[in-house]
């Protein structure tokens, strides 16, 4: 398991950083806590679309669903909340869209 983990950690790294920061935003929905829980879930269960247990294919799978599962998820992010996301993924100070002031 833990290697299927970190081979989809290095195919979605930077996804997966935005993601945590959209989901740290005040203003987050809950449509996007639900999907995030949704696709932990998948990740840690043992139930599968196609089993593990099947060489390449087992793990295939989850490379080809979790990162469109996040891509998904980070497209329908209201743009506030994408920037804010892109911007602290970036390694930048997000900044209010309407002062310019920097936002914790």
């Amino acid at each position: 398991m833990w290697k299927r983990l970190s081979v989809i950690w290095l195919a979605v790294r930077g996804d997966a950083k935005r993601l945590w920061y959209a989901l740290g935003h005040p203003e987050s929905p809950g449509w996007l806590k639900a999907g995030a829980a949704a696709l932990v879930l998948y990740l840690v269960s043992p139930i599968d679309f196609i089993p593990d247990m099947l060489p390449v294919i087992g793990v295939l799978d989850d490379l080809v669903i979790v990162p469109l599962a996040l891509r998904w998820l980070l497209a329908r992010l209201p743009a506030h909340i994408r920037t804010y996301a892109e911007q602290r993924a970036g390694g930048a100070r997000p900044t209010d869209g309407w002062t310019g002031r920097t936002v914790r």
